[in-house]
């Protein structure tokens, strides 16, 4: 059974043909269609943590595609209650598919392990593949639809969203750099089984500012602080403070840099009003995005699994 835990789970072609359903099903919407390719069909989505952008536009991406989504939380009692292969096994014959958004990525793994239906990691601790495919799409989008080449650096820490779009630069060959403080850089281990998995990776990370944004067609960032680091927030904050996307690091990057955003935004923080309010931001098409690439991958997770034949997909 095929899911999406990670990154790891797909082939760099793999990666492009959900891309590419993305690309087409937003086309169509812009058209007014809105194919019914999961009529009939049911999305748990399981949330451990809080969300907007994850929630919703899963949950409006099976209207558009005309299934229908049930959103879980704790009421439920999954391992609490009954253990995680019990609650698996049950789920999968009322629903199609599960979204789960977790605190650590060792649940999203337990539930595939049962290989009962589709599961699709909508956030850990470790990584977020839906929004960095996602941000892909939009980068893309500014650019003609090709990457090789092009320059994305992050800038601050090396989180869970930063560890997926690195992984996401291997497979479209694109430079990824990292701006932040040593302690708070991304793991040479995972830097590694990047470079195993997906081939060549141009990768470098450093506190230097300047030279890591110098080059960049697009700045990244998020927040310092993230859901359950909250006693680490001085330290994040003292930290960070240099890494601020505002008006005086935009002037190390060149002109046409554009940034993104995952939201949600601490404004004043990680990134000034003044910069992600700009002509330079592509924060809120990166955000309408997240719709589009979930519909793809739900379509593409649905063919692969055998929940919809092929040629039903145009």
């Amino acid at each position: 059974m095929k899911h999406l835990r990670s990154l790891f789970d797909l082939s760099i072609d793999e990666f492009h043909d959900i891309l590419n359903l993305a690309d087409s099903l937003k086309q169509k919407l812009a058209d007014g269609q809105r194919p019914d390719l999961l009529k009939n069909r049911s999305l748990a989505l399981l949330f451990e943590k809080a969300s907007l952008r994850t929630r919703v536009s899963f949950e409006a991406g099976m209207i558009q595609l005309g299934g229908a989504a049930i959103y879980l939380t704790s009421d439920v009692g999954w391992r609490e209650r009954e253990t995680i292969g019990d609650f698996v096994r049950v789920l999968s014959e009322y629903c199609d598919f599960v979204v789960c958004r977790a605190i650590s990525q060792a649940t999203v793994d337990q539930l595939a392990a049962y290989n009962v239906l589709p599961v699709i990691n909508g956030l850990t601790d470790q990584s977020h593949p839906c929004q960095a495919m996602a941000d892909i799409m939009t980068m893309r989008e500014q650019c003609g639809g090709e990457l090789k080449g092009k320059q994305l650096t992050f800038v601050g820490d090396g989180n869970n969203v930063a560890r997926s779009l690195l992984k996401s630069a291997a497979i479209c060959g694109m430079k990824f750099r990292l701006a932040g403080p040593t302690k708070f850089q991304i793991e040479a281990k995972l830097v590694q089984r990047v470079q195993q998995h997906f081939g060549i990776l141009d990768f470098d990370q450093s506190p230097d500012i300047p030279a890591m944004v110098r080059d960049s067609d697009f700045l990244y960032t998020d927040v310092w602080t993230s859901m359950g680091q909250e006693t680490e927030a001085n330290e994040r904050t003292a930290s960070f403070t240099p890494y601020q996307i505002n008006a005086a690091m935009m002037k190390h990057a060149p002109t046409h840099c554009k940034v993104l955003h995952c939201l949600p935004a601490r404004r004043g923080l990680e990134i000034t009003d003044e910069v992600i309010d700009s002509p330079s931001s592509i924060v809120f098409l990166q955000a309408a995005n997240r719709l589009h690439l979930q519909k793809g991958l739900l379509v593409w997770l649905g063919m692969q699994n055998g929940i919809i034949p092929s040629d039903e997909v145009k």
